[in-house]
């Protein structure tokens, strides 16, 4: 209303718009202030606006990404490194980050793989699940796909100790040495002999396919600076015989 009755009294008379100038003259200036600083108000009104959506839409696209692997890269995996059950692996595919996943194997073996489903890696090194995954993904979905399977994290594997020790029960595999350490390195983890063990009579129990194995082993004839010689897998259950005297 203001702008309009300004316009309005400048379509008047010659003398209508002598006293508009000069009985007017210091209502101008808030008028002219007020018009200059309009489009700068409206342009403030906007750019928010704008700004606002461009970042989230970014945000969108980076919840969207797939995720990363976990900090500190792969685990160091002694050669031939057999997996199985709730080893933690990653699998990567050149070219395609949207089939990049990572994950513990179920009890099964068995991972989830982007397009594939329920893929079985117990039993394979990381070279042969490599090539497990190269095959079934250039069978149906990709053309000469690059695929490579990293471990992660091992599985907590476990080993038993029974009978004459500090300490009997299960134990963990050392991270250094998740396939296995040695008899004597077992032991000492279980407090080491009591006082009526019978270090000759020691036996370790082992599944495998073909049912339990049962190894009947004399540690007393072990070196214990340089080790046993004979080699505790996980899964094991070692029993330590009394003395008889």
């Amino acid at each position: 209303m203001t702008i309009r009755w300004a316009f309005e009294r400048q379509s008047g008379s010659k003398e209508s718009l002598s006293r508009l100038r000069v009985g007017t003259h210091g209502q101008w200036l808030p008028i002219v202030l007020a018009l200059s600083w309009l489009p700068g108000f409206l342009q403030g009104q906007i750019t928010p606006g704008i700004g606002g959506s461009q970042a989230t839409g970014s945000a969108s696209t980076s919840s969207a990404a797939r995720p990363a692997f976990p900090p500190g890269g792969g685990a160091s995996a002694p050669a031939g490194y057999v997996l199985g059950p709730n080893d933690y692996i990653g699998v990567e595919v050149f070219g395609e980050d949207d089939l990049r996943t990572n994950g513990r194997l179920n009890p099964e073996g068995n991972l989830s793989v982007p397009l594939l489903g329920s893929v079985h890696f117990a039993g394979l090194t990381l070279t042969q699940a490599a090539s497990k995954l190269t095959e079934l993904y250039g069978r149906d979905y990709l053309v000469n796909p690059k695929v490579n399977v990293m471990l992660l994290g091992y599985a907590k594997r476990r080993f038993s100790i029974l009978g004459q020790v500090g300490r009997p029960g299960s134990y963990e595999m050392p991270e250094s040495s998740p396939g296995g350490i040695d008899l004597l390195e077992a032991i000492a983890l279980a407090g080491g002999y009591t006082r009526i063990a019978a270090p000759e009579r020691i036996t370790v129990r082992r599944q495998s396919a073909n049912g339990d194995q049962i190894f009947k082993v004399n540690a007393k004839k072990f070196n214990k600076g340089g080790g046993g010689g004979f080699r505790v897998e996980p899964g094991d259950t070692i029993t330590v015989g009394e003395s008889i005297f």
